[in-house]
């Protein structure tokens, strides 16, 4: 039985700061993008996951194929930067479980509301959780969200023989918010 969820990677990876500098010349733009990468990679490690770490915080993984046939590679890629346009320090993801179609009032900012007369599609999400930011800072779900699917496909791929597969690829950048990673 698994302990380990995509939503509860996705809870700890939107807490580390991995704000984009649009204004640096270093790669990455910020090295803060690389706490998230040292963790992944000690994830990745403890999971028995072969991967690789670039200078620039790129972690490249593969799951080798179980099956006998030929089959072609998968490739999946996500970033792990977030925009420049709002703080990514001291983020407080919420979730709100079953939600029932109700406001959500972000608690930081209480002038921001979400709605399902503004976001009508918010509708289709009644009994589902939904996770935001409290209200002062960007949630950072363009791309913690990919990131933490591919980690937790990673993992089950890795750890259930009985999912056939061919040879699985993973690749995580820095800086594609501000136009420099992949």
């Amino acid at each position: 039985m698994r302990d380990y969820t995509a939503s509860k990677r996705f809870l700890q990876y939107v807490q580390v700061d991995t704000q984009a500098d649009p204004m640096s010349t270093t790669y990455p733009s910020s090295m803060k993008q690389k706490n998230l990468t040292n963790h992944i990679s000690a994830e990745l490690t403890s999971m028995g996951i072969e991967h690789e770490v670039s200078d620039e915080g790129y972690i490249y993984a593969t799951i080798p194929s179980n099956v006998t046939h030929e089959t072609p590679t998968i490739f999946f890629c996500s970033h792990l930067d977030t925009a420049p346009d709002c703080s990514g320090t001291d983020v407080k993801p919420i979730v709100h479980h079953k939600y029932q179609g109700q406001d959500i009032i972000l608690p930081d900012d209480t002038t921001q509301v979400i709605t399902t007369s503004l976001y009508p599609q918010l509708a289709n999400k009644i009994g589902h959780d939904i996770i935001t930011a409290s209200g002062q800072t960007l949630l950072g779900s363009d791309d913690k969200s990919g990131v933490a699917i591919i980690v937790d496909l990673l993992y089950q791929l890795s750890t259930d023989s009985s999912l056939p597969h061919g040879e699985v690829r993973a690749l995580l950048t820095t800086d594609e918010e501000i136009g420099k990673g992949v």
